[in-house]
């Protein structure tokens, strides 16, 4: 009679187990989609594009590493006007608004205000797009939106290294680094009476 009750608790007790993990899994956390993904990117590289920008001194915004190569004002302009430009290959043209020689602004607080309207624009569209998967042209060859996407991605990327590289010939040190550098300790003290060593006498 026991092993009988025991043996009814114990098959209750699975199927208690078995109705309740459906449940369990209809609570868990969709895994983010491309969407959720290429925003977190363009959030964090934004924010060291920008904080560098912000780090450059006014007066270093015209400094260039050499003739007839972008200036860190230019860099900066360049990449707000990448995002324009491969935004058109989404069928998206650029606002009426962007200036038609965007890489001419050196004013360090009109050129912070381009970028942050040119990655306003792209996040706009990602968050309205509804097929990645969908077939553009790019350069003349077929691809896919989420290709396009990428391409951003990597575009910002790209000059956001040159934009460390240009930095650091300045002495400036990027924000996120200049915060990570922990300052070393000072030396322990020498004890009294020599290096701490105790020496043997001789003879």
């Amino acid at each position: 009679m026991v092993r009988r009750s025991l043996l009814i608790l114990l098959a209750l007790g699975l199927s208690s187990a078995a109705l309740a993990q459906p449940a369990t899994r209809a609570a868990a956390k969709p895994a983010p989609g491309f969407r959720e993904e290429f925003l977190g990117n363009l959030d964090e590289v934004q924010k060291k594009i920008v904080d560098l920008a912000n780090a450059v001194p006014a007066d270093k915004y015209s400094w260039r590493p050499a003739e007839g190569v972008r200036s860190i004002s230019e860099v900066f302009t360049h990449i707000a006007g990448g995002n324009y430009y491969l935004a058109t290959f989404l069928g998206v043209p650029p606002p009426a608004e962007m200036p038609k020689e965007i890489e001419k602004i050196t004013d360090k607080k009109k050129v912070l205000a381009e970028l942050q309207k040119s990655f306003d624009h792209v996040r706009q569209i990602v968050k309205s797009d509804t097929d990645y998967e969908r077939t553009v042209k790019l350069y003349g060859n077929d691809t896919t939106r989420r290709n396009v996407y990428m391409m951003m991605l990597n575009h910002l990327h790209e000059h956001l290294g040159q934009s460390v590289a240009y930095a650091r010939m300045n002495g400036i040190v990027p924000p996120w680094s200049a915060a990570e550098t922990v300052p070393s300790a000072p030396p322990a003290p020498t004890p009294r009476g020599g290096s701490g060593t105790r020496r043997l006498r001789r003879g």
